[in-house]
C-alpha cells in the first residue's frame, strides 16, 4: 500500500514540483493539496493522509497553527506532520516540535532525501535536518531552566547504542546511519529505540539534546567525543 501524502504550501509552483517528485516514487502518492493552514486541517480530516508536508508561512492559518490543530485531534492520531520550510530557525523548530510535528527539514533538501524523510516520518520516527538539530541544541543549551544531565547516564548504553545516539545528534536519519554503518535501517532503529528507553527520552529530539548535554557530542564542534 502506498503512503498517502497531503501537500500544504501557499506556492502552487512548489506544490506542483513536490507532487511530481513524490508521485514518481513507487510507494508514495499525493492525495491532496492545500494552499493555507485552514485548508490543510480540513483536507487532513477529509482525506486522512499518512503524512502532511507542511509549510510554515501561509496566509489565513499558518503551518504551525495547522500542525497544532491536527496533532490535537484524536481522530487524526495516525497522521504525521513533516515541516518543510525555508526558515530553519531555533524558534520555528521549537514551536513545531511543541505543536506535535514529527519532522523538520529545509526546502533545500535533495530529492532522495525528501522521499526518505516522508518514509521515515510515516514509520513513526522523528526526523530533524542538521540545521534544525543545531538550532534545537543551541536553543536548549541557552535555556537556564533545562535540568542538567550528567555523563554517567551514558553508562546505561552499550557502545553501539552510544555510537547511534551520537550519529542521531548530528541530524542523520536512520537510513543515513544504516548506510554509514553498513547496517539495516531496522537494526539502527532498534538501537535508537533502546537508547531512548534507557535514557528516558520522549522522542528523537530529546535524544539529541541529551547527547549534547552529556558531552557525547561536542556542542562547539558537533562531533563525537
Amino acid at each position: 500500500m502506498k503512503l498517502r501524502v497531503l501537500l500544504a504550501d501557499d506556492q502552487a509552483l512548489l506544490r506542483g514540483a513536490f507532487r511530481l517528485l513524490l508521485d514518481s516514487a513507487d510507494d508514495i502518492t499525493v492525495v491532496g493539496e492545500a494552499a493555507d493552514g485552514r485548508q490543510a486541517v480540513g483536507l487532513t480530516r477529509e482525506l486522512r493522509p499518512d503524512v502532511v508536508i507542511m509549510d510554515i508561512r501561509m496566509p489565513d492559518v499558518d503551518g504551525l497553527t495547522a500542525t497544532s490543530q491536527i496533532c490535537a485531534d484524536p481522530e487524526l492520531h495516525g497522521t504525521r506532520i513533516l515541516i518543510l520550510t525555508t526558515y530553519e530557525t531555533d524558534e520555528y523548530v521549537a514551536q513545531a516540535l511543541r505543536a506535535g510535528a514529527s519532522g523538520f527539514i529545509g526546502k533545500g533538501i535533495g530529492a532522495e532525501a525528501m522521499l526518505d524523510a516522508v518514509r521515515t516520518i510515516a514509520e513513526g520516527d522523528t526526523l530533524l535536518s542538521p540545521a534544525a538539530t543545531r538550532s534545537l541544541v543551541t536553543r536548549f543549551l541557552a535555556t537556564p531552566d533545562n535540568p542538567p544531565r550528567h555523563p554517567e547516564q551514558l553508562a546505561l548504553l552499550t557502545p553501539r547504542e552510544r555510537e547511534m545516539v551520537a550519529l542521531v545528534a548530528t541530524g542523520l536519519s536512520n537510513q543515513e546511519i544504516a548506510e554509514r554503518m553498513f547496517l539495516s535501517p531496522f537494526t539502527v532503529r532498534a538501537h535508537v529505540q533502546r537508547a531512548m528507553t534507557k535514557l528516558d527520552a520522549r522522542d528523537r529530539a530529546q535524544l539529541v539534546v541529551i547527547a549534547y548535554r552529556t558531552g557525547l557530542v561536542d556542542s562547539d564542534r558537533g562531533h563525537c567525543e
